[in-house]
């Protein structure tokens, strides 16, 4: 019994996914190639996709999981297939225009045309706004749809904005956050399940790593309670005597979040020695 996963052959998710499930301790093979490639340390087969197909395949159950972004899930609107949010590979679904366009809102996109590759999700975001607008279904670049006339205004994934910079364009509204997402199939029996619940064991325990960040520091014992309160760590932080008198070390976990603000208010309560390190793996 072996569970087939389908992610993304090529693309911006393709060296994330990858990335991850090597960190999960599985040997994945990159694509060069091949489009099925086995996994020595569980029963998987990795099946590399285009990502418009990853969806397809998971609702026909050739495929039983699929790692791919939301916003083609959302698209198909295969929405109830979504089984965890991964939490990486965020990026934004935006309408971008000319830079020297006289952009006042969604109303100036009435009438206009819209190149994108998203119709569904472009098309929900209008009829919020009670826009009529023409859209241009493209597959692959749409960047260059305003400069040749083919459009007004496109819509594209952005994550940095600097393909839309050197193209003459500008971003005017966000129409769907997107992230990485798993899905699965409908029809997966207890055997596979079982398999699979194995994996997101793994995923679960690697992102919650990559959330957090290992902390020590030294403290004076009169301090002790006011970093511990600051640091609670994933239960409780630990605290060993130091051989000089009157001082403990702290070890403790903080959120990568504002934690430089964590540090600052350390420092203030006289903490010295502090070290930040990542962590590779956190078991529930």
């Amino acid at each position: 019994m072996t569970v087939r996963m389908a992610i993304q052959k090529s693309g911006r998710l393709t060296d994330e996914s990858i990335a991850l499930l090597r960190a999960c301790g599985l040997s994945i093979a990159a694509p060069s190639g091949r489009l099925r490639v086995p996994v020595p340390e569980v029963p998987l087969e990795i099946l590399y996709l285009r990502d418009d197909d990853i969806v397809d395949y998971v609702q026909s159950g050739v495929a039983d999981v699929g790692l791919l972004g939301a916003n083609v899930v959302h698209e198909a609107n295969a929405t109830p297939l979504i089984v965890r949010h991964l939490g990486f590979a965020r990026c934004r679904l935006s309408i971008a225009v000319p830079r020297e366009a006289d952009y006042d809102g969604p109303s100036w996109l009435h009438g206009k045309r819209i190149a994108t590759s998203y119709p569904t999700l472009v098309r929900s975001f209008l009829d919020h706004h009670a826009v009529e607008s023409d859209l241009h279904r493209i597959s692959g670049s749409v960047e260059i749809a305003p400069a040749i006339g083919l459009a007004d205004a496109v819509c594209d994934l952005v994550s940095s904005g600097a393909t839309l910079l050197s193209n003459g364009l500008r971003e005017v509204e966000t129409v769907f956050e997107s992230e990485a997402v798993l899905i699965a199939s409908p029809s997966i029996d207890t055997e596979r399940q079982a398999i699979i619940d194995r994996v997101l064991f793994r995923l679960d325990s690697v992102l919650r790593a990559q959330r957090l960040r290992y902390i020590l520091l030294n403290v004076p014992n009169a301090k002790l309670d006011a970093v511990s309160a600051i640091l609670p760590g994933l239960s409780s932080p630990t605290i060993m005597p130091l051989a000089r008198p009157g001082w403990s070390s702290v070890h403790s976990v903080i959120r990568v979040d504002g934690y430089w603000d964590v540090i600052d208010q350390l420092a203030l309560l006289g903490a010295e020695g502090i070290l930040v390190t990542p962590i590779e793996t956190v078991v529930p």
